[in-house]
């Protein structure tokens, strides 16, 4: 397995190794004590949750706060998105930061990103199929967000606002400064 550091400590990108031959692949897409050697942390994940969605679906900023807060390793099964990682983990020298990373069904990359970020994608594709691996269980009160299009996040989703799809707990979310004055 293939590990890139991004900008923000913690956050990496992993490209799993793909065997292929005439009949198709195989691909080993988590091994927990390889994940662990690899990224140099002690991650155990307890959950996995899957989405599908059509082009211009926006899902997040999402997260989870305090004792129920979550790391995740996200990828694609079907189809592309932009996967957008911010970090808001009080102190960080890129608080407040983002990266995007591409993922897909032919790149077959992974991104893990840790507690203290919010985490959302947009589809690039004409569907996809979006999967992750969680650390903590999901648990609603302690869920938060920031609404996707704040400026001060000046995201570049690559998708034409008048194209997305937001639902509406997204497109009322607070804003990222409303989100900073809660830390």
């Amino acid at each position: 397995m293939k590990v890139t550091e991004t900008k923000l400590q913690g956050c990496f990108i992993l490209e799993p190794m793909k065997y292929g031959d005439s009949r198709g692949y195989f691909m080993e897409s988590f091994n927990e004590k390889t994940f662990n050697e690899v990224t140099r942390t002690e991650v155990h994940f307890v959950q996995d949750n899957q989405s599908y969605s059509t082009r211009g679906v926006l899902r997040g900023l999402h997260a989870q706060q305090g004792e129920y807060a979550q790391a995740k390793l996200v990828r694609v099964l079907h189809g592309e998105v932009l996967d957008i990682a911010v970090d808001v983990r009080v102190g960080s020298a890129t608080f407040g930061q983002y990266i995007a990373v591409t993922l897909s069904d032919e790149n077959n990359l992974q991104l893990f990103v840790p507690r203290g970020f919010l985490h959302g994608f947009v589809v690039l594709s004409e569907t996809a199929t979006f999967f992750y691996k969680c650390d903590n269980f999901y648990k609603k009160e302690s869920e938060c967000g920031v609404n996707p299009l704040d400026s001060d996040l000046a995201i570049d989703w690559q998708v034409p606002v008048y194209d997305m799809l937001l639902s509406d707990k997204d497109k009322e979310a607070q804003s990222f400064a409303e989100f900073k004055a809660t830390l």
